[in-house]
């Protein structure tokens, strides 16, 4: 084969299948996606940058949807034209992390832009009860927003906690319209408690359609207005997130909802929700690209209303991915600190601001998020509780190198820190091990007792994060 570059490659085999991975895709590794596109250039801030006024916030989060799943990260046989015309607008992330390996940490993460141990709603991994849930005094991403002047809306899923005592309207966002819980069967919209869940504000809302239809529509309506004030929109969807059902799934979705009404213990309600014994390779194939018709839909009325120039969009997922879900060649998935459960797509387009057809390997993660959007609609955070992301304004505008810095990550069983292209990462078992990731995004070269220094120097920057969260609730 003759000589040709990393970054080249890529772009052969379209939306960057090797560039993807920061360095660690072979070519037998990587998988070519149906359609060549234009190669992906390494980010650089526009210079010099046109001025513009305070962008609206739309922040897109999947759900489970693993680091590969997207045609634009190299999935095979997926396709997801929407993303990834969004992608070659915008900036594609190669190593971009979500705040924790499951859904509700990484949503107190992004929604405080703090680490979830921080607070004590987000020790739950994830919210299970109507005990648990993000305390409406702190400070959020839609409060401060909403203090510096912005119209504040959440679509979708919450999973921060159940009325009475939680709920996105106590925490900042003037509206919301979705379900509490962290899963629900998508016709009935009985979720993880054995009950309803889908609200408009603090009230039940009945539709039995399918539930990623219903919030497309209701996103719609919403960037469709005429909004006097800048917004932010967090639209959470529940795609692809078990259990396994794509529009026109009514009679499996039926046989799901019978069994969460015959269940007689929160444990039978979750085993009926988890469907162990349905799905395929098929059918989530279809969640997703049903996903990203639904963003197709919502960009579209965006470019229709007039708004898109000067709206900033973040789509990403919650964490890694689940069961059917296409990650290679990473390892892991969702609940676990290996790559596969931390490192997920993420895309950012502005047009006013950022050029298209390009791709950054910064390792960044949901807290940053927080810190960015905050600054992009000139609000401040509360100085009692400092945030724990670093705001990426002065690298996506202005060209600045991101500061040093590690990124950390805490669950009962794992533990995890990455600094530059080194991560430290502890097991289930309690064995410690060492990768360079630029070189083993797959996890598998263990250079622990090749590095025994660095491991221990990476060990006491974790020990000493971690020493200033919550404990555990034993």
């Amino acid at each position: 084969m003759p000589e040709i570059s990393r970054r080249g490659f890529g772009g052969l085999l379209g939306g960057g299948a090797v560039t993807a991975l920061s360095g660690a895709a072979t070519t037998a590794e990587a998988a070519p996606t149906a359609t060549a596109a234009p190669a992906e250039r390494p980010f650089r801030a526009r210079t010099p940058a046109a001025h513009a006024s305070r962008p609206n916030l739309l922040v897109i989060l999947g759900d489970d949807l693993g680091w590969a799943d997207l045609s634009c990260y190299g999935a095979p046989h997926i396709r997801t034209p929407n993303l990834d015309r969004l992608a070659r607008q915008g900036v594609r992330f190669t190593d971009a992390y979500a705040g924790s390996a499951t859904c509700s940490p990484t949503r107190f993460s992004l929604y405080t832009g703090r680490y979830p141990g921080r607070t004590k709603g987000g020790l739950a991994e994830p919210v299970a009860d109507k005990s648990q849930g993000l305390d409406p005094a702190h400070p959020t991403l839609a409060s401060l927003l909403r203090k510096a002047g912005y119209s504040t809306a959440l679509i979708g899923k919450w999973h921060c906690g159940w009325l009475p005592d939680y709920s996105p309207t106590k925490s900042g966002w003037d509206e919301f319209f979705g379900n509490f819980g962290g899963v629900l069967e998508y016709f009935s919209k009985l979720g993880q408690l054995g009950t309803y869940d889908l609200y408009e504000g603090d009230a039940e809302y009945k539709d039995l359609r399918y539930y990623t239809t219903v919030l497309t529509e209701r996103a719609v309506e919403y960037v469709s207005r005429r909004h006097a004030d800048p917004w932010l929109l967090n639209l959470n969807f529940t795609t692809p997130h078990w259990p396994w059902l794509a529009e026109g799934d009514e009679e499996t979705g039926a046989e799901i909802a019978a069994r969460v009404r015959a269940a007689t213990s929160p444990a039978q309600v979750t085993e009926a929700l988890n469907h162990y014994d349905g799905g395929s390779v098929a059918k989530y194939t279809q969640m997703v690209q049903g996903l990203d018709a639904a963003v197709g839909e919502v960009l579209d009325a965006l470019r229709r209303s007039g708004q898109e120039h000067n709206t900033v969009v973040v789509f990403a997922s919650d964490n890694g991915g689940e069961r059917y879900s296409y990650q290679w060649p990473l390892s892991g998935a969702k609940f676990v600190l290996q790559e596969g459960g931390i490192r997920v797509p993420t895309i950012v387009r502005w047009p006013a601001r950022i050029d298209g057809h390009q791709v950054s390997h910064e390792p960044v993660f949901s807290p940053d998020w927080t810190a960015t959007l905050l600054e992009l609609g000139g609000a401040r955070p509360d100085p009692a509780y400092p945030l724990d992301g670093t705001s990426l304004t002065g690298y996506l505008l202005r060209g600045e190198d991101l500061p040093e810095r590690d990124l950390f990550w805490r669950v009962r069983a794992n533990r995890a820190l990455r600094r530059g292209d080194w991560k430290y990462y502890r097991d289930a078992g309690g064995t410690d091990h060492l990768y360079h990731l630029a070189e083993d995004a797959r996890e598998q070269a263990d250079l622990a007792r090749d590095r025994p220094e660095l491991l221990a120097e990476l060990r006491r920057a974790w020990e000493k994060t971690a020493s200033g969260l919550l404990p555990y609730p034993r």
